[in-house]
């Protein structure tokens, strides 16, 4: 183990050196075998009693065969479930938001995880810790997993630093949200690079040739992906301006006041967030845009209330109870023993056509 990975806590010290073997062996650190006592007893920085006795713990638990001789062989290599079969087990729901703030289709997902969770004799656990979701999250990341005992945790959304504390703690974990390219996380999420692709040709067609792309400044996998998908659409035939927001409405609607001051102005918007298509399409109608007339409006993703709004907006959308089934399938296989997805899962929306382009 390198000096970054977790290391046991002193006051219960046999139950950190299982609960930091038990990591180990979930996230497929250890493909076979464990390494030899004194290997471990180093690396671990603990007596050979502390470890005999947390290595004792994980027999018990079924992680472990005891050898008669040389090193204890792994019951389940790899990557797989982290649970023995018949134990309740705990997963973790990570969120940003409260749980009644959650938007229908995450709170959809979250109900169906429940319910099938239960069924395998586990218990969903949901946090709502906005530290964890900062720019620094570690300090908040550690106080949670003190606390919370999880077999495996679900990250709904998240950014480059809290999926790197994941991928250096060899935590169990799978991001419903995209990850960084270069952060190896099990994930799930709707296509974001292929809508954004579409939404660039769609708006080639109809002649918008100026086209702003508002998202989020922090780099969010999903993010990333629609600005690299929109650019490969674009090419060199149409300009294309990024405004990069903080998430407030205030901030989206300083960056769409500048953008109308150019001369001339964007003639189409591409909207990651729905809730920041709203703000983007109510500003421009107060400042006295007309859509589509003057300018086009898509929205990358969907939200019930876009379908409120007169001119109704063009938006992409994705079976909520579709990719409800795909992220329960994939963590009920996990805790009855398999493995999760050895890299992220993308599902492609629907293009709802509206009437803003």
């Amino acid at each position: 183990m390198s000096d970054s990975e977790s290391l046991p806590m002193r006051p219960s010290l046999v139950a950190e050196t299982a609960r930091v073997l038990r990591e180990g062996i979930s996230s497929g650190r250890w493909p076979e075998r464990l390494p030899g006592e004194r290997e471990l007893s180093a690396a671990l920085q603990v007596g050979r009693n502390t470890l005999r006795a947390a290595l004792a713990e994980l027999e018990r638990e079924g992680c472990l065969e005891a050898p008669a001789h040389g090193r204890h062989r792994l019951v389940r290599a790899g990557a797989g479930g982290a649970l023995k079969a018949g134990r309740k087990g705990r997963v973790g729901v990570l969120s940003s938001l409260a749980l009644e703030q959650l938007p229908p289709q995450t709170a959809l997902l979250v109900d169906e995880m429940r319910r099938a969770l239960a069924a395998s004799g586990c218990a969903l656990v949901f946090h709502h810790v906005k530290g964890c979701f900062s720019g620094q999250p570690a300090r908040a990341l550690e106080k949670l997993a003190a606390q919370e005992t999880a077999d495996l945790w679900i990250v709904l959304g998240s950014r480059e630093p809290m999926q790197r504390w994941f991928l250096r703690r060899g935590l169990p974990c799978l991001v419903v949200g995209s990850c960084l390219p270069e952060v190896a996380l099990p994930s799930m999420d709707a296509d974001h690079r292929a809508v954004c692709r579409h939404a660039g040709h769609l708006l080639l067609r109809h002649g918008r040739k100026r086209i702003a792309l508002v998202r989020h400044k922090d780099h969010y996998g999903g993010e990333d992906e629609s600005e690299h998908g929109l650019r490969e659409a674009l090419a060199e035939n149409a300009r294309l301006q990024v405004l990069r927001h903080d998430g407030s409405r205030e901030h989206v609607c300083a960056l769409v006041d500048k953008a109308l001051r150019a001369e001339p102005p964007p003639d189409a918007f591409l909207v990651c967030r729905a809730v920041h298509a709203l703000t983007v399409l109510t500003h421009l109608m107060r400042r006295g845009v007309r859509v589509p007339a003057d300018a086009a409006l898509i929205s990358r993703d969907d939200h019930p209330a876009l379908r409120a709004t007169s001119p109704v907006v063009t938006c992409y959308t994705l079976d909520a109870r579709r990719f409800a089934r795909r992220v329960v399938l994939a963590v009920r296989r996990y805790v009855e023993g398999g493995a999760l997805p050895a890299q992220g899962a993308r599902l492609m929306p629907e293009f709802c056509p509206g009437e803003t382009v």
